[in-house]
This record gives C-alpha cells, structure tokens and sequence, in this order.
C-alpha cells in the first residue's frame, strides 16, 4: 500500500516538473494574446489563469510536439469562454495600455520618439479595430511569430483560412493607416 502511493506520489511530482518545464516558459506569450484579445491587464490575468488551469488539467494529454501553439490554443480557447460568458453582445472597449508594451526608449532626438509614439498608438489602434478573427491571426503571426501551421492548429481552421485572414488584416489595417494619414511606402 505504501509503495503505491509513494509512486503516485513521484507520479504526480513528475508530472508537475514537467509541465512547469514545458508550459511555464511560454506563458508570456500566453498573456500577450489574451491581452490583445481582451484589451486590458486584468480580463488577460483571468484569461491565462483559466487557460493554465485547463492546460495543467489537460496535460496528460498533451504529446510533446508544440508546447507554444498547445498552450495558446487553449488561451484562445478560454478567451472565447470568457466571452461568451462576460461580454454577451458588447465589444470589448478597454484600451490598450501601450506603457506595458511600449519598446524602451532609447534616448535620441524628441521629435523622432514622438512621431514614434503617435504611430504606435495609430498602430495600436488599427489592431483593436480590426474583427476578432483577423486581430487573432495577426497577433500570432505579427507578435508572438508563430508559422502558418502553427496559427492554424492554434485558431483551429485550415492554413488557408490563417493566409486569407493575414491577407485581409493586413488589407485592412494598410486602408486603417492610410485613411489616418500615414502615407502607403512609409517604412
């Protein structure tokens, strides 16, 4: 009797080292997609800890091919739950906090940062405008650097779904910028 329950014991010991190597890295990339998905810090932090929660529980099942796409798949997954159950009809209208993911300034000339400054947030603001399913795709794509393959097995829809949709929010986002005065070329 003993001898079973110290291997259940190591059993879950293990499995719990497992996870924390596997999945815990890439939490970081967890909370950027449902902050961008969400719109705000706190809905993300309820998000990812539902998403790890269900990752943990679901680990046994998890077969070591894509740690990254596996755990965004449930971010996304959960992101959608929490939809369902919170924002029934309304658009999530939170801004985005761009002093959380603001690249460090540098120092340099004034003009230079606020110009760069107000692109980001036109920029940021041409994300947020874009439909759920076309912000999806480009924040995996744009932002967290998944490949095709992987966005599709995240968003669960065929790569040429994940090719069209960068397509048309790359469209889209281009007509966003232009229509707010930043000219087509412009690096």
């Amino acid at each position: 009797m003993l001898s079973k329950i110290r291997d259940r014991f190591f059993r879950q010991d293990d499995r719990r080292s497992r996870f924390e190597r596997t999945v815990l890295p890439h939490l970081d990339a967890a909370w950027d997609l449902a902050r961008w998905l969400t719109g705000n810090d706190a809905d993300a932090e309820d998000v990812v800890q539902t998403a790890s929660l269900r990752a943990l529980q679901f680990f046994d099942g998890f077969h070591g091919v894509n740690a990254r796409a596996w755990l965004l798949a449930i971010v996304r997954n959960a992101f959608y739950t929490w939809l369902q159950q919170r924002h029934r009809g309304h658009e999530i209208a939170d801004p985005f906090d761009e002093t959380v993911h603001a690249p460090e300034s540098g120092g340099g000339d004034p003009e230079v940062e606020l110009l760069r400054r107000a692109d980001g947030r036109l920029l940021r603001k041409g994300f947020e405008a874009l439909p759920l399913p076309l912000r999806e795709v480009m924040v995996l794509r744009e932002l967290e650097g998944l490949s095709y393959k992987e966005i599709a097995a995240v968003a669960a829809v065929p790569i040429g779904t994940v090719m069209s949709r960068l397509s048309r929010a790359r469209r889209q986002l281009q007509d966003f910028l232009i229509a707010h005065g930043v000219k087509e070329g412009r690096p």
